[in-house]
């Protein structure tokens, strides 16, 4: 069967990640990069997703699959992905934005595989957590610790959302109810596993809480992030702290945020609380918190392409078994995990 899979955003750092992970993985099949400037060859689409008149070329290569790694604020493509019975795998969307695409999704008459994803980890921590807890109801409480180095490799979306976002409550869930929280408020100290030892970390805001409070029904959901910059991860903190992120521009957060160097490790730690006791799976990707979300991507669609999951909506996680999950990132050669009873 021919596989056509088209990666909106495709020219960007993420995009081109994907893009590269899976032609080496999956060489038989037929990827095609969609982006506002079009390409050299006829594996690049002009396709803007402001406009849909640019999409009647999806129709006429006759995508089967849309990975949308680029902003999509109307959720034009999704949309038209669920219009024309196309498969479609988002990874872009920040907490608000996912929320309301999940809405859409759920009120449209599918008659293709709808999968959300989370930008961070790409939507890999609920399925993580369930390696820890064969049964998502004896769960307690996760938390999710996140450590990021201002010299990673990183595209602008990852500074435009912080930029964007910095100054906006948001929720964790504790006893099953939401609880307005800020970015980089509420330290908590933890122990990350290889060689970083003891940092602050503070408050961060990705999909996956709501993914694990609303969708798996976890009573107590939180993330924290550190940098691999005690100093920055403190300035931070005061900057909020002080609310002058509310007085400064976006231009100026943004040149806060926009900093990307040439590669550094990222190192995720996910704790479960259970009705057993506390379990904790630590996973490090050598090139940095990109190379994660594209490799979860292309995990999300090898899955997709190989078993036969039925119409309907789903968020990453769902597609896999938590173990078998566990193991294609083990088998991946910048990625290590441990877990820690």
């Amino acid at each position: 069967m021919e596989h056509n899979i088209l990666i909106i955003g495709g020219n960007g750092l993420v995009g081109k990640t994907i893009a590269r992970i899976l032609h080496k993985r999956n060489p038989h099949f037929n990827i095609f990069i969609g982006g506002r400037k079009g390409g050299s060859t006829d594996k690049h689409l002009t396709i803007d997703v402001t406009d849909p008149g640019s999409f009647q070329v999806i129709t006429d290569k006759k995508i089967k699959l849309i990975i949308l790694s680029v902003n999509d604020r109307s959720d034009n493509v999704l949309k038209y992905a669920i219009t024309n019975h196309i498969d479609y795998l988002d990874i872009t969307k920040p907490t608000p934005a996912l929320v309301r695409a999940y809405d859409i999704a759920g009120k449209s008459d599918i008659n293709s595989r709808i999968v959300f994803s989370s930008g961070w980890m790409g939507g890999i921590v609920p399925g993580l957590a369930g390696v820890l807890s064969k049964e998502t109801n004896d769960i307690k409480g996760v938390k999710l610790f996140v450590y990021y180095s201002v010299k990673d490799l990183a595209g602008e979306s990852s500074a435009h959302f912080m930029a964007e976002n910095v100054a906006v409550p948001f929720q964790d869930y504790k006893n099953d109810q939401p609880n307005s929280i800020r970015h980089f408020l509420d330290t908590e100290t933890f122990d990350f596993s290889f060689g970083i030892g003891k940092r602050n970390a503070y408050n961060f805001d990705v999909p996956d809480l709501y993914i694990l409070n609303r969708i798996e029904r976890i009573p107590n959901v939180s993330v924290k992030m550190t940098y691999n910059s005690k100093f920055i991860t403190w300035l931070l903190g005061g900057f909020q702290y002080l609310r002058i992120f509310n007085i400064l521009s976006l231009k100026e957060r943004k040149m806060i945020f926009g900093s990307s160097g040439n590669g550094d490790q990222a190192v995720f730690e996910v704790v479960v609380e259970s009705k057993n006791g506390q379990k904790r799976l630590s996973l490090q990707s050598t090139k940095g918190q990109a190379e994660l979300t594209a490799l979860s991507a292309v995990l999300h669609t090898e899955e997709l392409l190989r078993n036969p999951h039925e119409n309907n909506v789903y968020f990453s996680h769902q597609l896999h078994e938590p173990l078998s999950l566990l193991a294609q990132l083990n088998a991946y050669e910048t990625i290590n995990t441990r877990i820690i009873p």
